[in-house]
């Protein structure tokens, strides 16, 4: 019977992390970050913490409920959660079938639109002021509970 070890288990990396004399202390696995070693032995990185909730409004005017990892694009949200949001360019910034439409307070509050999103938001079907590509605006946990709007329609030129 074969007897598996820390030495066998884990890359050379982690050994000396899981070495008793060191078993408390933090190593790094990347350049000035420190990971705990329970951390570095469970492989995760996201919690339940790391979810939110947000609604969408689909074009025909039912809501959905779904959960997002941060860090996910809206466009990604979608897609997890069979939400029809086109996407045609796969997150690019090629097209603008990833259209949506976020509410006043919570566009306030997005990072600055880029010249690109701006030159492909001007062929979007349905522009609003709070209108914003999908694929470039990423889930952060202040935007837990918020609504996204996706337009009846959009301009494919792909």
């Amino acid at each position: 019977m074969m007897r598996a070890t820390v030495r066998s288990v884990l890359p050379s990396a982690l050994r000396s992390a899981a070495r008793p004399s060191m078993a408390k202390a933090a190593w790094t696995a990347s350049r000035h970050q420190p990971v705990s070693l329970h951390n570095a032995l469970c492989f995760t990185s996201r919690s339940f913490s790391d979810k939110i909730h947000v609604t969408f409004v689909e074009a025909d005017g039912t809501k959905k409920d779904v959960s997002a990892v941060v860090g996910e694009t809206f466009l990604e949200i979608a897609h997890n959660n069979d939400i029809e949001l086109e996407g045609a360019c796969g997150g690019e910034l090629a097209c603008s079938t990833c259209h949506c439409v976020f509410d006043p307070a919570v566009y306030a509050t997005l990072p600055p639109i880029t010249e690109e999103e701006e030159d492909m938001l001007d062929m979007a079907w349905g522009l609003t002021d709070t209108s914003r590509l999908g694929c470039q605006i990423k889930a952060t946990p202040e935007m837990d509970g918020i609504t996204v709007t996706i337009p009846d329609g959009s301009n494919n030129m792909l």
